[in-house]
């Protein structure tokens, strides 16, 4: 929403002095037509009241970024310079630009280079109704300049992170403006395309447009049900959202002509070595015979001299005989032994 507006003029807001002879109204001013003020800026071109199409529009509305709405904290009107700074450098500020673009039939104050409109007729796109705009105190609010874009929705989607430089240009970006009925502006507060549409239905294609355009340009992104919205309303120009692209199919790798094998060269064989014809095996020498020393006969054996056996001793007379002879006791076959010396016939004499 835009409503910053010039403020009067001190011959807007004061009254002549009781004993002036005023030529005309108390609130009027001189007023040239535009075509007829010598050395007037150069007006800003139609064409930054054109959008894309429908279809491009909702074409470039699928590459934007869509997340949700930042915090507005730090937002002040001051974060986008000077309110209507004459950026484009023409002498005129941008109010009074887009006033000499979007009305018709204007009239200028003569001698500001066409750069004060005075009055004009104004086929507002957001109603639809005409509005004879005539500048004043009380009248000047009846045609506002609307940011299609509001500064506070530009805030929360992006220009935050763009330079100050970049936020000026977009509050004066005539892309991004246009004269329309007051009123319908104020109702339209800092909305989005989920929020407020114009109530001119056939001007909503272009408005959702301009939006898109806008945001690509300024490298901000949409919330989803803004995004939705604009959707809804570019489909009934007749757009058609264009498909998700899918991911192509992966390629599957050809395959692998393995080279085949080289064949072996043959190996030849080396010929088999020629058979060693192994010398005869020597005859075993038969070891000489042994020839063994003649084993000496043995000795014839000897007889063994005969035993000379002495007499047989008498036997004792008496085993007294036989104990002073120091043989008692005697046994049978013993030399001294008797019969008769054994009495009890044990084989034992003289015990």
């Amino acid at each position: 929403m835009a409503t910053e507006s010039p403020s009067p003029t001190a011959s807007e807001s004061s009254s002549p002095s009781p004993s002036a002879t005023p030529s005309h109204s108390p609130t009027s001013e001189e007023a040239v037509p535009l075509e007829k003020e010598k050395n007037a800026a150069t007006v800003v071109s139609k064409d930054t009241a054109a959008s894309s199409d429908s279809q491009a529009a909702i074409e470039k509305l699928n590459s934007l970024e869509v997340k949700g709405r930042a915090p507005k904290t730090g937002y002040n009107r001051s974060q986008f310079g000077q309110a209507w700074a004459d950026v484009d450098h023409n002498g005129c500020d941008t109010r009074n630009d887009i006033l000499r673009r979007d009305l018709t039939s204007i009239t200028v104050k003569p001698g500001t280079q066409g750069c004060k409109v005075m009055s004009g007729v104004l086929d507002d796109p957001y109603v639809p109704h005409t509005i004879q705009f005539k500048r004043g105190k009380d009248t000047s609010d009846d045609v506002q300049i609307d940011h299609v874009v509001s500064l506070s929705d530009a805030w929360q989607t992006g220009a935050q992170a763009i330079s100050a430089t970049d936020r000026e240009q977009f509050a004066n970006d005539p892309m991004n403006l246009l004269a329309v009925d007051g009123p319908a502006n104020q109702a339209k507060g800092d909305g989005d395309a989920a929020t407020w549409l114009p109530n001119n239905k056939e001007f909503r294609c272009t408005y959702v447009s301009k939006q898109i355009d806008v945001k690509a340009k300024y490298h901000l992104w949409v919330k989803e049900a803004e995004k939705q919205a604009m959707i809804d309303t570019l489909k009934n120009c007749g757009a058609v959202l264009p498909e998700k692209t899918a991911a192509p199919a992966p390629v599957a790798p050809k395959p692998t002509q393995e080279a085949p094998a080289p064949t072996p060269a043959p190996v030849k064989e080396a010929p088999a070595p020629a058979p060693v014809e192994q010398a005869p095996a020597p005859a075993p020498i038969a070891p000489a015979p042994v020839q063994q020393a003649p084993v000496a006969p043995a000795p014839a054996p000897v007889a063994p001299a005969p035993v000379q056996q002495a007499p047989a001793a008498s036997p004792f007379p008496n085993c007294a005989a036989a104990r002073q002879a120091g043989a008692a006791p005697l046994y049978a076959g013993q030399p001294g032994y008797a019969l008769k010396l054994d009495r009890d016939r044990d084989g034992v004499a003289c015990e």
